[in-house]
């Protein structure tokens, strides 16, 4: 009887393995079902539930959630003075850690690139994303100290009269930028390394000067890699809570305003109005990024 059973069971094997056989769009869509079901139910699911909650409002008497359609947490975020002026200041700090990172990334990654031999290539790279090994808590702490009272910094700059500026923005830019540091000189790196030799070469014998071929050859080819690059370090930065936490002082962002509305002021609703505000940011960020050809250097 158990052979019996067993050879339906064979037959369907055999015709569920020679559909998959003949037809490449089936197997194509066995292999991506289970992503695109974690990818609809975990990540663009909990994003709906954002937005959901985000529309919701919290008893000012009780605390509990009431599932009461209202426009009001969003109406709060865009027209108070205060939820305006962080969001300023959030984008403002992510788009300057930005910048700072592609200044320093990009010679590094042009050396990286074009200088370096094949041999020493993989040994920078593997330099580069060193500091990513270690902690993200003791970095962030290794910075607190250097900007601390008699820290590294003020100790560097006694002899000069200098004295570190404290918990604050600038130290929060700084942090940042190192953090993030790597996540911009490897997609420059990738993209300079598929701009062919021979078009410097070329640039230099029609007479241009390394200055004149920076800017009109290595430059533009290298921008959208920039542009990629910098989609990890500005969305880093502005989503970025522990950091700021540690290094920001009285400083107030995003991820601070998220907290706080979550943990002492207990309204889960005005929380999530507030952390809709780098979705949107990000959304208009990635449009522009595809505009400028940058997806394809991700």
């Amino acid at each position: 009887m158990t052979g019996n059973v067993a050879l339906p069971r064979d037959g369907l094997r055999r015709r569920l393995s020679a559909r998959l056989t003949r037809s490449p769009r089936s197997r194509l869509a066995l292999l991506l079902t289970a992503p695109l079901l974690w990818l609809g139910l975990a990540y663009l699911g909990a994003l709906a539930a954002l937005l959901v909650t985000a529309l919701w409002t919290t008893n000012t008497f009780t605390g509990e959630i009431e599932r009461v359609w209202t426009l009001d947490n969003l109406r709060i975020v865009v027209t108070d003075s205060v939820y305006r002026s962080v969001t300023l200041r959030t984008v403002g700090v992510a788009a300057l850690v930005t910048v700072i990172d592609a200044v320093l990334a990009a010679p590094v990654a042009f050396f990286m690139a074009k200088v370096a031999s094949p041999r020493w290539q993989p040994l920078l790279v593997a330099a580069i994303l060193l500091p990513l090994w270690a902690s993200y808590l003791v970095k962030a702490y290794a910075w607190r100290s250097m900007f601390g009272g008699g820290g590294l910094i003020d100790w560097a700059g006694a002899p000069f009269g200098i004295g570190s500026p404290g918990y604050g923005l600038t130290a929060t830019v700084c942090t940042l930028a190192y953090l993030w540091f790597p996540y911009m000189v490897l997609p420059i790196f990738a993209g300079l390394e598929r701009l062919p030799d021979s078009l410097l070469e070329a640039s230099g014998d029609l007479g241009a000067r390394p200055g004149r071929t920076l800017r009109t050859v290595v430059l533009p080819l290298a921008f959208p890699a920039v542009v990629a690059g910098s989609i990890f370090t500005f969305s880093l930065s502005l989503g970025d809570y522990v950091a700021v936490e540690i290094v920001g002082g009285t400083s107030q962002f995003l991820g601070n305003l998220v907290y706080d509305n979550i943990g002492a002021a207990n309204n889960q609703p005005l929380a999530a109005a507030v952390g809709l505000v780098p979705v949107v940011v990000m959304i208009v960020y990635l449009f522009l990024a595809r505009r400028a050809g940058a997806l394809e250097n991700l």
